[in-house]
């Protein structure tokens, strides 16, 4: 290395232990606060409803290595949250960033337009111009349809949409009127798969599946390996380093961000699931030397699918924040194990954290002591508290809208978790070893090495990453949210569109971090000055002193 790149990797080095003493302070907010807010919080239900949310909220304390927290159940009924259905993990967050397939919504109108470009989905068409990602494709089912079956409706708009737009390949989508009708979505997309020669992949994702978007996210994972990871069996193999970019889904160009560092280190990208996705691409997946795996909640699947099928082996990255992305660069270093790549790594992120920190200081200055709520999607509530560390701001309370226990408290509690009847309503895929394509592209020393020292496969959820005091939170409720503000007073709270303007009612920033507000990218180098700058214009503006809710006196 060149001694201009061993001065920047000191710089380097302080930067990220700055961040890491960000994230693992105490809590700036004093204990009895937090206490009589839990408190309150929970007394404010009925006893049975309040002794079941309590099972959900955990004050954290480093000093206890094994806190759990209740995930992943039902959402008793009458309380507001956040969550979305299955329809909405399946195909408004996994199967539609595809953006050269056509996605067809067999439901009311209504369904479909609720799936429709809310995340913000990026897609650059391949050479072949097919970019579908700004269209909707329903087939509008009306009572007239509910009645009598909509089987013929959705015969005709999957040949209209073929006609039309001759797509690789097309997608069903079914909403919960029809999941009740019993519509068979998966016979007319057999009979119309051999009809026009494509392939059509039915998802039976009814909203009512699972208690909350999760179960969409597993379904979509099991209809693409079944139908598309591997079906090209004719691609070659790829030289070099090779990945699949997994849970991921290109939300103001995240992707493109990430992989243009990648690409810049020597590393390519094979498919990506699914944001800037494509079809071909998806089929071809089966030839990639490695998995990196960002929102473990919504894909974790698929990884450990195609590890047993093909021997891909998986690690958990994040690409959310300076510190995270060159953590993950790393441990891409370390599977691949070679020295050219490792220097090449290291160059990469001397330059880029060089460039970086150059216009990340200023902001630090403006943000530094700033707390935050998080409460965001799978991992991102987890992956944004490195980025706002990064800054100088404290995570004081977060949580998911829709994380099993393993995203709070990490794998090792896997096999403590119960499986209950609405995680066995989701099909679990029975995977065997491919006798002739199983070829793990590490040696078995190297890949033992690896899990022993937990670079693969391993992730430790959020809930080490959060200092003393800290609150976790597991799918809030608009009351819980309420009592938070008033007692915390954060400084910014990063949300999602059902809650954002009722947090920014209170005179509470709120930076939405499902579609970003328009802004973007906020993953890697350059999405963290983005970020910053984007955090700066909120949490800074006086405006928001002369904000007062419309419903208090």
């Amino acid at each position: 290395m060149t001694d201009t790149a061993r001065t920047q990797t000191d710089l380097e080095r302080q930067i990220a232990q700055a961040s890491q003493d960000v994230k693992q302070a105490p809590s700036p907010i004093d204990q009895n606060t937090t206490q009589t807010a839990v408190k309150d919080i929970v007394e404010a239900y009925p006893a049975k409803v309040g002794k079941k949310r309590a099972k959900h909220i955990v004050v954290r304390d480093p000093n206890q290595p094994e806190q759990t927290i209740d995930a992943n159940v039902r959402t008793t009924p009458g309380i507001i949250t956040q969550r979305g259905c299955a329809f909405a993990g399946c195909k408004g967050v996994v199967v539609g960033p595809i953006g050269d397939v056509v996605h067809i919504v067999h439901g009311p109108v209504g369904c479909s337009y609720y799936s429709w470009l809310i995340r913000r989905n990026q897609f650059r068409a391949r050479a072949n111009g097919r970019n579908f990602v700004n269209y909707c494709f329903t087939t509008d089912l009306t009572e007239h349809d509910i009645v009598f079956g909509g089987m013929t409706k959705l015969r005709q708009a999957i040949q209209e949409a073929y006609d039309i737009f001759q797509p690789p390949a097309i997608t069903v989508h079914s909403t919960c009127p029809v999941g009740l009708i019993g519509d068979d979505i998966q016979g007319v997309s057999r009979e119309m798969s051999e009809k026009l020669g494509i392939s059509i992949v039915a998802f039976n994702c009814e909203g009512y599946k699972g208690v909350s978007q999760s179960a969409g996210h597993h379904i979509a994972n099991n209809g693409f390996f079944k139908n598309w990871v591997g079906t090209n069996e004719a691609a070659e193999e790829v030289e070099g380093y090779t990945v699949n970019l997994m849970g991921e889904y290109n939300i103001g160009g995240d992707t493109w961000e990430i992989e243009r560092v990648l690409e810049k280190c020597g590393i390519e990208v094979i498919s990506k699931f699914s944001g800037d996705g494509s079809y071909d691409e998806a089929t071809e997946s089966h030839l990639a030397k490695l998995n990196l795996v960002m929102c473990h909640r919504s894909i974790n699947y698929m990884a450990d699918m195609m590890e047993t099928k093909f021997g891909i082996p998986w690690i958990k990255v994040n690409f959310i924040g300076v510190n995270a992305f060159a953590k993950s660069l790393r441990k891409i270093a370390e599977v691949f194990d070679d020295p050219k790549l490792t220097e090449r790594i290291e160059t990469v992120i001397a330059e880029e954290m060089a460039e970086t920190e150059a216009q990340l200081a200023t902001y630090r200055e403006r943000l530094t002591g700033k707390t935050v709520f998080l409460f965001v999607g799978g991992s991102r509530a987890h992956h944004y508290q490195e980025l706002f560390a990064d800054l100088g701001m404290k995570t004081v309370v977060a949580g998911y809208e829709f994380a099993h226990r393993d995203d709070y408290e990490g794998r090792e509690a896997l096999p403590n978790i119960k499986i209950d009847a609405d995680s066995r309503n989701i099909e679990e895929i029975h995977v065997k070893q491919d006798p002739e394509r199983y070829k793990p592209p590490f040696s078995e020393e190297a890949l033992a090495k690896m899990e022993e020292n937990k670079t693969l496969k391993d992730y430790k959820g959020m809930m080490p990453d959060m200092g003393e005091g800290t609150l976790l939170v597991d799918n809030i409720s608009h009351h819980e949210l309420d009592v938070l503000i008033e007692r915390f007073k954060p400084d910014l709270i990063g949300s999602g569109i059902k809650d954002k303007y009722v947090i920014e009612k209170l005179g509470i920033p709120c930076k939405q971090l499902h579609n970003y507000d328009y802004g973007g990218p906020f993953a890697g180098f350059r999405g963290a000055v983005n970020f910053a700058k984007d955090v700066d214009l909120r949490v800074n503006t006086p405006v928001w002193k002369y904000v007062k809710a419309p419903w208090l006196n």
